[in-house]
């Protein structure tokens, strides 16, 4: 049956039925649909990507078969295209239903068993905290400028530094949802990346700096790992995640594996005893692997702590000293073992660098520990930190006396 203003005036629902639809001879898979209480609504009706759909154009009280046989003659030419009017809505409103902040859940969920404790810690700080006012938006919603906006208020209320964090984890997370096929464009790329500001530091401690922040350092568990740091050149949370199983006090060793290494590649260290010695002084805790740090986990209170070791240093008589951070203490040890004499691969080796002498090809074939070069650049190291902090005599002749 053609559909005209005429024959679909004299359509009615046959007894015992409640709903019925009438396609056009003329338009097929364009009909009307006549429900129970008199209602009726304009219906198409089409195969599109392999599936079976069916679409209301509205009701037929209130829009005219014109305006309805125009709407179905669009939906059936954007089919013919190869599009999917019905499944693109429901994809719309699937999309819409995701929001970043369950995503990102997720993402961190699958993100904490392959990272760095203090990596999921960092991203899952900056993912739930920082980005919080863009949580509840769909995620297909999240657009540059929103990206750009918030990433100027994190500047202004946490600094440069941790916008430029903030914005890499944020990237991070939308390539994942990009290659997971549940975003489309990631939104952070275009944006002013507030690192760019940031300059590399170069900051190496004095030995003045060095006594002052020896001497202030508390016999407790911030002070056991500042002093542990000054004498091994270790990465921060390498030392505030300390494990008893890594380290072997009767041989003076110390093993970190490389889930817990920046570079994942373990660290092995001969530690000269006065590292020893600190971390005998620590105190063992039935059941508790971790040597710093409470609640469970490894030491996590830098902030806090490293105010009150400022604090203490500014009340000498000296008065502060300039502004520094831990990871200069790293820099400051590699820089103070070049000057007495170590070789750059024997440095390498003790921070735990694949750089240099042990990159691409020459790494693939050069396997040497250098673990006999390492323990005795350690010890020399131990001997003028302790001589520059306490007073003490050297015991050990710096490598390039010992050549001469």
């Amino acid at each position: 049956m053609e559909l005209t203003t005429e024959t679909i005036a004299a359509l009615t629902l046959p007894a015992g039925k409640s709903d019925l639809i009438h396609f056009d001879d003329a338009l097929p898979g364009f009909g009307i649909r006549l429900r129970a209480g008199g209602k009726r609504a304009w219906i198409v009706q089409y195969r599109a990507r392999g599936r079976q759909r069916r679409e209301t154009l509205g009701d037929a009280r209130s829009v005219t078969l014109k305006a309805a046989r125009t709407a179905a003659q669009k939906r059936f030419a954007q089919i013919a295209l190869g599009g999917d009017p019905q499944g693109d809505k429901a994809e719309a409103r699937a999309r819409a239903a995701v929001t970043l902040g369950p995503l990102a859940d997720r993402y961190l969920e699958l993100k904490r068993p392959v990272v760095r404790a203090n990596t999921y810690v960092a991203d899952h700080r900056y993912l739930t905290g920082y980005w919080k006012p863009l949580r509840n938006l769909p995620i297909d919603t999240v657009n540059r400028r929103l990206v750009a906006a918030r990433l100027n208020e994190i500047t202004v209320d946490h600094g440069v530094t941790a916008a430029a964090r903030a914005r890499q984890s944020l990237s991070a997370f939308f390539g994942w949802a990009i290659c997971e096929g549940l975003a489309s464009e990631n939104p952070v790329i275009g944006t002013n990346n507030p690192g760019a500001r940031l300059k590399a530091r170069d900051r190496v401690l004095t030995e003045a700096e060095l006594r002052a922040i020896w001497s202030a350092c508390r016999d407790d568990d911030f002070g056991r790992i500042v002093r542990l740091l000054m004498l091994t050149a270790a990465r921060r949370d390498e030392i505030g995640g300390l494990r008893w199983s890594e380290v072997d006090l009767d041989r003076s060793t110390l093993h970190i594996p490389g889930e817990r290494t920046k570079n994942h590649h373990p660290l092995q260290l001969t530690l000269p005893p006065v590292a020893i010695s600190i971390l005998k002084s620590a105190s063992w805790k039935e059941g508790r692997d971790l040597i710093f740090g409470g609640n469970g986990g490894p030491f996590s209170a830098w902030s806090y702590s490293t105010l009150n070791l400022g604090a203490r240093i500014a009340a000498r008589e000296d008065g502060p000293i300039a502004a520094w951070r831990l990871h200069d203490i790293r820099r400051t040890v590699a820089t103070g073992m070049a000057e007495l004499g170590v070789q750059p691969h024997i440095i390498e080796t003790l921070i735990n660098h694949r750089s240099g002498h042990k990159a691409g090809v020459a790494g693939v074939y050069n396997r040497a520990g250098y673990a006999l070069e390492a323990k005795r650049a350690l010890a020399m190291w131990a001997d003028h930190l302790l001589a520059t902090v306490q007073g003490a005599q050297r015991k050990i002749i710096p490598l390039g006396s010992a050549a001469a």
